[in-house]
């Protein structure tokens, strides 16, 4: 969203007007997620997608006419299964895609909000935001709000992911997790093996005992906390930590018996059976994951099935719907 910022910017400093693009709603297997966003100058460039390269084409057009005439307009698009499979579907689906003349700021992605706009009617693109607790949104979606059709743009930073253990292991999982637009650290009182040098990928790396980093990082209900140390040291002050804070994931790697010795330290450190509830140990599904990167994927997969109230089984196993519900 920051570099559409600046490309809206950009041209509108030049004169030119713009129309944002934005998906509202998708139904199967759709190119982009709800909130993907294209924006067109009025010189007919583009930036972004609402489709992986299907309709974008067409909103173009469209867009053209909203700001020759300054009327929003909600668009359907099905797309074919032929044409989901050039942007690597696959099956088609359909999206809904609101189209407006856009004068204002595009918010904050990373401050937490909810940003509501009327789809129809006479206030169709008079959008307002709104903090989170006014409005129970959830993901991004289309709500029924005092009779109007809105849709509800759930905002705020990445999730986050925070390690405790400067190892092989960890440079992986931040790197897999960044990929997927998470925030990440890594933690470690041994400034030896906390540098660039071994782990470049992490956003912050934090060199104090696992308490204080903890205590310095402050896990919130957006964040996933694993530990890959093997000493009861920075086992325990790390795990009494994460278990005590709002993290909504807390894993440990080791053994069956690594964990259960680590168990009852835990009880002895005053951690509750309650707490002691949250921890998954050993960390991640069943991969049969022998390398570091292979290890991350299976941790990582855990995380990710955890944040979405799954059980982390087979697809083909499953009788429910396979994409996370809003």
């Amino acid at each position: 969203m920051r570099e559409l910022a600046q490309s809206i910017e950009r041209w509108r400093a030049r004169g030119d007007r713009v129309a944002l693009a934005t998906v509202v709603a998708t139904r199967r297997s759709a190119p982009r997620p709800v909130g993907s966003k294209l924006i067109v100058s009025e010189r007919g460039e583009l930036l972004g997608s609402v489709s992986g390269g299907c309709v974008e084409s067409d909103v173009a057009v469209q867009a053209a006419e909203v700001i020759a005439d300054g009327s929003p307009r909600l668009l359907t698009y099905g797309i074919s299964d032929d044409q989901a499979w050039s942007v690597g579907l696959p099956c088609g689906g359909e999206i809904d895609v609101f189209v407006e003349r856009f004068e204002g700021q595009l918010p904050d992605p990373d401050e937490p909000a909810v940003v509501l706009t009327p789809l129809e009617g006479p206030r169709a693109g008079e959008r307002r935001v709104v903090d989170p607790a006014e409005v129970e949104a959830g993901a991004s979606r289309v709500l029924e709000l005092d009779g109007e059709r809105v849709f509800a743009e759930v905002l705020g930073p990445a999730p986050r992911l925070l390690v405790v253990g400067a190892t092989d292991t960890s440079e992986e999982l931040c790197r897999a997790a960044k990929a997927l637009g998470w925030r990440t650290a890594v933690a470690d009182p041994r400034p030896g093996l906390v540098n660039r040098e071994r782990l470049p990928s992490p956003d912050e790396l934090v060199v104090a005992w696992p308490d204080e980093a903890l205590e310095q990082l402050a896990p919130e209900p957006d964040t996933a906390v694993v530990v890959l140390t093997h000493e009861e040291r920075l086992d325990v002050p790390a795990l009494t930590a994460a278990l005590a804070s709002d993290a909504f994931y807390v894993g440990a790697i080791g053994s069956r018996r690594t964990q259960e010795k680590r168990r009852e330290r835990l009880l002895e450190a005053g951690v509750s059976e309650d707490e002691l509830d949250r921890l998954a140990g050993p960390a991640g599904l069943d991969l049969g994951a022998h390398s570091p990167a292979e290890t991350a994927v299976s941790i990582l997969a855990e995380v990710l099935a955890v944040r979405a109230g799954r059980a982390g089984g087979r697809l083909v196993e499953r009788s429910g719907p396979i994409h996370a519900q809003a």
